[in-house]
């Protein structure tokens, strides 16, 4: 498919995606990265015991809680520039 007609297609809000070879595809900034953090035993139980109770594992809990705290930490900097 030519640029111009597959651009009048998404323009038309016609389903592309047979069009597209998404095997090399993918999201930029999600690619992981490893990270060690040293939790003290208490901490870690605490978070097992968390993790067990909502049913995820420790790791899908951490990233959770963090995804949240970035994103509070996010409206509240928003919120610091908007009142300069």
């Amino acid at each position: 498919m030519k640029a111009k007609k597959f651009d009048q297609a998404f323009d038309a809000g016609e389903k592309l995606t047979e069009h597209l070879d998404l095997s090399n595809a993918r999201r930029i900034g999600a690619e992981a990265k490893r990270v060690n953090v040293d939790f003290p035993s208490w901490m870690v139980q605490s978070i097992d015991r968390e993790a067990r109770r909502v049913g995820v594992t420790r790791q899908s809990l951490i990233k959770l809680w963090l995804a949240e705290r970035l994103a509070q930490a996010e409206v509240v900097a928003k919120g610091s520039v908007a009142r300069r």
